[in-house]
């Protein structure tokens, strides 16, 4: 098990909620909101009462009061008291809340701190955070899970969800940060849940994590980016030849070790990318490359843009 939590804290470690949007809702039926926010990732809580996730193109997934469900954008969906029940409001990007003839709703049912809903003695209780985050690292998490995924209240820790539902309303200084490392713990332990399902379908380099030889050489490869592996030297490390090495490695996580090794250095330069304080050097330095001139070389070989021209395309999207 403390395979699999690695793996996903060094998903997570990189595209970390920074100033996650979280709200909390009091609803009483009838209600229906359709979703159109197309974030790449969110997380809805049911803390009292129950709710009916409806996707676009898959099957309504009934959620009870403890259940969590985390849904991969940038698909719409609708989160209703019945799987029947039209839309009534329709949440926009940037979070902005419209009736469906589009007048401006937020205000109207504000209920008090990052509290909203059509009834403050609603049965009905969820907690909602959205990552705006849109990281290659992230991307190689999201690519791994449904559109919907409910976890039940049976494989949770119902003493975090109390916690995030208790934080969520309060403003005492610093208020932002901690609620982004309990969406972060959240999202850790749901996941953790997720994959553990015999139906998950978990991708081979997660399951790799346990594998007597390709899960080493992953936590090194994770662990160092920076340092300049080489076949020879992990094979070393992990006490096998190299060609013996190369071949299990390859048989568990899909892809030979340096395509893998290289493929994680993209991905972690990606994301560091969208860090504008960041240089294109400083990055290089971090994934293992000796000048910015070197990842351009291999960053545009994977992506087919260079890391700057990467950097302005999300900047122009909006992303952080």
């Amino acid at each position: 098990m403390l395979g699999i939590m690695d793996a996903l804290v060094e998903l997570l470690d990189g595209p970390r909620a920074r100033g996650a949007f979280l709200l909390r809702s009091i609803l009483s039926p009838p209600w229906s909101l359709r979703i159109e926010d197309e974030a790449p990732l969110t997380v809805v809580t049911v803390v009292e009462g129950d709710a009916w996730i409806v996707p676009e193109s898959d099957e309504p997934r009934r959620v009870r009061a403890g259940d969590v469900a985390v849904l991969r954008g940038p698909d719409h969906y609708v989160a209703a008291d019945a799987p029947d029940t039209p839309p009534q409001v329709i949440i926009h990007p940037g979070q902005r809340c419209t009736t469906v003839d589009g007048d401006d709703v937020y205000q109207d049912m504000a209920l008090g701190v990052r509290t909203w809903g059509n009834d403050p003695e609603g049965s009905t209780i969820l907690l909602t955070g959205t990552y705006a985050m849109d990281g290659e690292v992230s991307r190689r998490l999201l690519e791994a899970l449904p559109g919907v995924a409910v976890v039940e209240r049976e494989a949770l820790e119902r003493k975090l969800i109390d916690l995030l539902s208790e934080e969520v309303t309060s403003e005492e200084p610093g208020q932002k940060a901690i609620l982004d490392r309990l969406l972060d713990l959240l999202v850790v332990v749901v996941l953790r849940a997720w994959f553990a399902r015999p139906d998950a379908e978990a991708p081979d380099w997660y399951l790799a994590r346990s594998h007597p030889v390709a899960g080493p050489a992953l936590r090194m490869m994770h662990n160092h980016p920076a340092h300049p592996w080489t076949v020879e030297e992990l094979a070393k490390a992990v006490g096998v030849s190299r060609a013996a090495f190369a071949r299990k490695f390859s048989a568990a996580v899909g892809q030979p070790p340096m395509t893998y090794l290289t493929s994680w250095r993209m991905a972690m330069a990606a994301d560091l990318l969208l860090q504008s304080e960041t240089t294109i050097g400083a990055v290089a330095r971090q994934v293992g490359y000796g000048s910015p001139y070197a990842l351009s070389t291999a960053f545009k070989r994977l992506y087919g843009v260079s890391p700057q021209q990467y950097r302005k395309s999300r900047q122009s999207r909006g992303q952080p």
